[in-house]
């Protein structure tokens, strides 16, 4: 017999957990150095598209099918399915949602680990300096370090796992109430000192000038594969914390607040960090360490740095977590209701198997990094470990949850039980209904088969 389901406190329990689980290191890590990989303004074009076009009518059907199912992701499938004749292989699309999060996890955990060795050891040594060299000498340490980055992202495994152990009304929901006003006010903050340093123009033109050039099909693909990794749809986890929302919750407007906070806090995490990569001569394509290169050399100059910089990376260790307790939630609900569990254990196995998933991350950074898994496919040549499996998951397994969830959203479920649990009227829940059927799966297929179609020819 399944475990009886928890329930968040009320709507702001709710929201808060919600925009914490968005508002991660997709937000404040990947989107400035997907943005200058990808072109600047160009991918913020294709990546706010992508958000209202797929993003948000999914996120709607996410959390209506959650609240309607009341199970983890695989169970809420199943039951809405079967309450309208449908066949209950549909589940596997939460099981396979559960599988790709874990996925996520293994190497989401890592970056996670990274922003806690910053917290730890600037506390413990203080900052490098304003000498933009010595910044990178310090990242490149860490990264060389096999034995240092395994030790953090155990760290930061086992506290996700001891918080997902404690339930949903203990652990997550209270830090995601103070904690995530925290982080925004201090990445406001930091924003204001980098844009008051020069830099602004070039950011903002960087950011929103759209260069036709830059107008490509991969741009386009990865920004949609951003807008799933942020928000998390496709994945089934919004479905797993829709579960846990009662009727007295605005589904509808949790949904707008979600997509909105997380977006507001990527283009402020962009305006904390262009600005100081401009003003500092530096190369905004410079990868998956921007954040952690950057933002020291701002926080050097400031009174009180070293403090600053410490309370920063800690805020960004529980934005983190917020997101990755969501992941470890997808797997750790399905195994106390199903296998009936108690939740540290349901907790331990699923981040024991996530952390031994991620040691080939770790070690892409240094043993490993002239390993090219998927070096037979088109455009993953010279990708490590960890390159491959983010672009596999971001840009190949949460689209093709998303498609699935679109079709049965669309096509099997009726646009009464979209409109009930997210207080649509007809006409608006049948819209709804049709950019799930239509526009959001030609959206999917397009970015996707687009530069399929463009490595063949």
């Amino acid at each position: 017999m399944g475990a009886r389901l928890e329930s968040w406190s009320g709507r702001a329990g709710f929201v808060a957990a919600a925009v914490g689980s968005a508002v991660g290191l997709g937000s404040i890590w990947k989107f400035p150095y997907e943005v200058g990989a990808n072109g600047g303004g160009a991918f913020v074009l294709f990546y706010v598209a992508g958000l209202v076009l797929i993003v948000v009518p999914l996120l709607f059907a996410e959390f209506a099918i959650g609240r309607r199912g009341r199970g983890d992701a695989a169970a809420s499938i199943a039951a809405v399915a079967a309450a309208h004749g449908a066949s209950p292989r549909w589940a596997w699309l939460g099981i396979g949602g559960i599988l790709t999060g874990l996925a996520i996890l293994s190497f989401y955990s890592v970056i996670g680990g990274w922003a806690l060795a910053y917290a730890v050891e600037t506390a413990l040594a203080g900052l490098p300096g304003t000498d933009p060299a010595a910044v990178q000498a310090r990242f490149d340490a860490l990264l060389a370090s096999p034995w240092r980055m395994t030790a953090y992202h155990a760290a930061f495994l086992a506290i996700t796992a001891v918080i997902v152990a404690r339930g949903i009304g203990g652990g997550i929901e209270a830090a995601c109430k103070v904690l995530m006003p925290a982080l925004v006010v201090l990445l406001a903050g930091l924003a204001a000192y980098a844009i008051t340093g020069g830099g602004f123009a070039a950011t903002a033109r960087f950011m929103f000038r759209v260069d036709p050039g830059a107008i490509t099909a991969g741009a386009a693909l990865e920004a949609l594969g951003l807008g799933f990794f942020s928000i998390g749809v496709g994945l089934g986890l919004m479905i797993t914390y829709a579960a846990y929302a009662d009727a007295s919750i605005d589904l509808r407007r949790a949904a707008i607040t979600t997509v909105a906070a997380d977006t507001a806090i990527s283009f402020l995490a962009g305006f904390a960090v262009f600005p100081l990569v401009f003003a500092h001569g530096l190369d905004p394509a410079s990868g998956a360490g921007l954040v952690f290169v950057t933002l020291p050399l701002a926080f050097a100059r400031m009174p009180f740095g070293a403090l600053a910089a410490v309370l920063f990376f800690v805020l960004l260790v529980f934005a983190a977590l917020a997101s990755a307790i969501s992941m470890l939630e997808l797997a750790a609900s399905a195994l106390t209701r199903r296998r009936g569990w108690p939740r540290p254990q349901a907790a331990l196995v699923p981040a024991t198997a996530c952390f031994v998933a991620g040691l080939a991350t770790v070690l892409s950074f240094n043993v490993l990094a002239d390993w090219h898994p998927l070096g037979f496919v088109p455009g993953l040549e010279g990708a490590t470990a960890f390159e491959a499996l983010d672009h596999v998951t971001s840009n190949a397994l949460l689209p093709l949850g998303g498609l699935g969830l679109a079709l049965f959203a669309g096509r099997v479920l009726p646009a009464a039980l979209l409109g009930d649990e997210l207080g649509l009227a007809p006409r608006r829940a049948a819209r709804l209904r049709g950019l799930l059927a239509w526009v959001v799966p030609a959206g999917i297929l397009t970015a996707a088969a687009v530069p399929l179609f463009l490595t063949r020819h």
